[in-house]
């Protein structure tokens, strides 16, 4: 029989996971366009913020996944993290030439400076968001959901991405992102909803389904490293792994979307383009996890990676608006099919009471590993890239198609293990 989830899970899902997307799709995507505009940063500038951020993620999982096993508690850190979080983003606000220039020494660059504060600042704002999402969140979606409803769930979990980056879309066409008076809004804002659903979650969210270890903290802490752990749970490390060469698929290109969309193909509404191949691919996600329950991972795994490398083969190919909309369709419905299937077929494979502690090593598979891979393959890639020169004499990189072609080799050794595997 399947569990049935309650109209109170659902909006807890459904709130702290698109607002908490909200949240990484301004990190993960507009980030990058932040740095890059009004500091001017370099492909290497880019890569090495992903990377800090990647480290800074998965330090923090591991250790606030172990500690919330320990005492037995979600609520706190999902709560707390997203106010804090919230600040941490609002203090983005500040960053600006002007102010900065105010107070540096004559003899030090601005640009350069606010390169640097901008990923200090984002390692610390990525502190608060992993301890709050990768861990507190994702432990706790573990917790209430079982084998009869995962897919269900985390179909609608892993629709938030896109959900979330048409949210951020549309949001974003309302202001010149070249001014910094439109970053500090943007900034605020956003900071000031994730404060709030912080605030809302005291009052939402039910820790009831999860019970404190019996074991001591740094044991916790060990429990995803240890060979007797590896040994014990072969199939769920063996999904790590796919999914690691995965995300490096989708690393490589990510952090230059945007403005290999805006700068490279010169697309100034590209909002109007892929604002429909969102919607679609929002509601394909949605249903695909039903499909992980209903088929089972080699079927759905197997289509959403198919998705995957045909989207990359039509964007590098292709510069016609329409084709371009096409690649795009199909690369977001790949990413996020992939990603629910993956993400239900690792909370499938946990064991009972160590979902915080096995948080920390879905990020290294989710993030660490390919937030490093993947964004120094991008940049070097785009090492010879074209130039344009700003209005102020520096010069800025302009993103090409190869980080497509680059991201097509990862995604199609995971199609090939999987058809092969299944062949054997």
């Amino acid at each position: 029989m399947k569990t049935k989830l309650t109209p109170r899970f659902w909006t807890a899902l459904i709130l702290f996971s698109l607002i908490g997307q909200v949240a990484w799709v301004v990190e993960n995507m507009y980030l990058n366009v932040f740095i890059y505009k009004m500091f001017h940063a370099s492909a290497g500038n880019i890569s090495a913020m992903v990377a800090a951020s990647a480290v800074a993620a998965t330090v923090t999982t591991v250790f606030v996944g172990a500690w919330s096993d320990r005492i037995g508690r979600r609520r706190i850190f999902m709560c707390l993290g997203y106010i804090l979080w919230g600040l941490s983003v609002g203090c983005f606000a500040l960053l600006r030439l002007d102010l900065i220039s105010a107070v540096i020494p004559a003899t030090a660059s601005a640009a350069a400076v606010g390169v640097t504060l901008t990923i200090l600042l984002d390692c610390v704002m990525t502190f608060f968001g992993s301890s709050a999402n990768d861990a507190a969140y994702n432990a706790w979606l573990t917790d209430n959901t079982d084998s009869t409803n995962r897919g269900a769930a985390e179909g609608i979990n892993s629709m938030m991405p896109l959900v979330a980056i048409l949210v951020v879309f549309g949001s974003f066409m309302a202001f010149d992102l070249d001014q910094s008076k439109s970053w500090s809004i943007i900034f605020a804002i956003i900071g000031g909803v994730v404060f709030l659903v912080g605030i809302t979650g005291f009052f939402l969210v039910d820790d009831r389904a999860t019970r404190p270890t019996e074991t001591g903290y740094w044991e916790n802490v060990s429990y995803g490293f240890r060979k007797t752990t590896i040994r014990e749970n072969r199939e769920l490390y063996r999904s790590f792994l796919l999914f690691i060469l995965f995300n490096i698929s989708i690393q490589i290109f990510m952090p230059y979307l945007i403005l290999y969309y805006e700068v490279a193909l010169g697309m100034e509404n590209y909002v109007l383009v892929m604002a429909p191949a969102i919607i679609l691919a929002a509601g394909v996600t949605a249903v695909w996890g039903r499909i992980y329950d209903s088929k089972g991972f080699s079927f759905a795994v197997k289509i959403a990676l198919l998705w995957l490398v045909l989207g990359f083969v039509v964007l590098f190919l292709f510069r016609n608006t329409a084709l371009v909309f096409l690649g795009s369709l199909l690369m977001m419905c790949g990413y996020l099919s992939g990603m629910a299937v993956f993400g239900a077929r690792i909370r499938d494979y946990t064991p009972e009471g160590k979902a915080g502690m096995l948080q920390g090593i879905r990020i290294f598979s989710q993030v660490l590993i390919p937030g490093v891979i993947g964004p120094f393959i991008g940049k070097t890639v785009l090492q010879h890239a074209d130039v344009i020169i700003n209005n102020d004499g520096t010069t800025s990189f302009i993103p090409n198609a190869n980080i497509f072609l680059a991201a097509l080799v990862p995604a199609a050794l995971v199609l090939l293990w999987i058809l092969f595997r299944k062949t054997k």
